[in-house]
This record gives structure tokens, sequence and C-alpha cells, in this order.
């Protein structure tokens, strides 16, 4: 039995569906696109609530949004690394 990370399980993944996406036919090609389309909004998805769901951080990030826009921000080459 091999013991793969997920890198490289994702990558053996990849390269089988790239090999069989040319034997679909053009029809069933769209149904995989449109499959893989509805997955990927469900993760966004997914990952947005999870982070909604972080006491504070819709507020935080809010707040981020206005300072960034007011330009009321430090450059992160000038944060000090010693504190």
């Amino acid at each position: 039995m091999t013991v793969q990370t997920v890198g490289e399980e994702k990558t053996l993944l990849i390269k089988k569906a790239q090999e069989l996406l040319p034997l679909l036919s053009p029809e069933r090609l769209q149904s995989v696109v449109d499959f893989i389309s509805y997955l990927y909004e469900r993760e966004c998805w997914e990952a947005t609530e999870e982070l909604e769901a972080i006491p504070g951080f819709v507020e935080g990030f809010e707040r981020a949004k206005k300072q960034a826009k007011a330009n009321d921000v430090v450059r992160f080459e000038n944060i000090r690394r010693d504190v």
C-alpha cells in the first residue's frame, strides 16, 4: 500500500481526468463541466459560510475594507518582526 500526500493524490486524479475527458462525447463533456462548476461554486460557498461563522469576522472584514479604501493601512514591510 502506497502512502500519498493530498497533493500527490490530487495530481493523480487530475491526470486520470485528463485521460478520460477526451474520450467523452460533447454532450457528456458538457455534463462534466456543469458538474465541476457546481462543485466549485458549492466549495466556495462552504468556505464563505465557514468564515462567516467565526465570531466578529464579518465586522472585522468590513472594517478592514473601509480602512483599505481610506488608505489607512501599514505596509507589510514596515511591520516590526521583533515584537
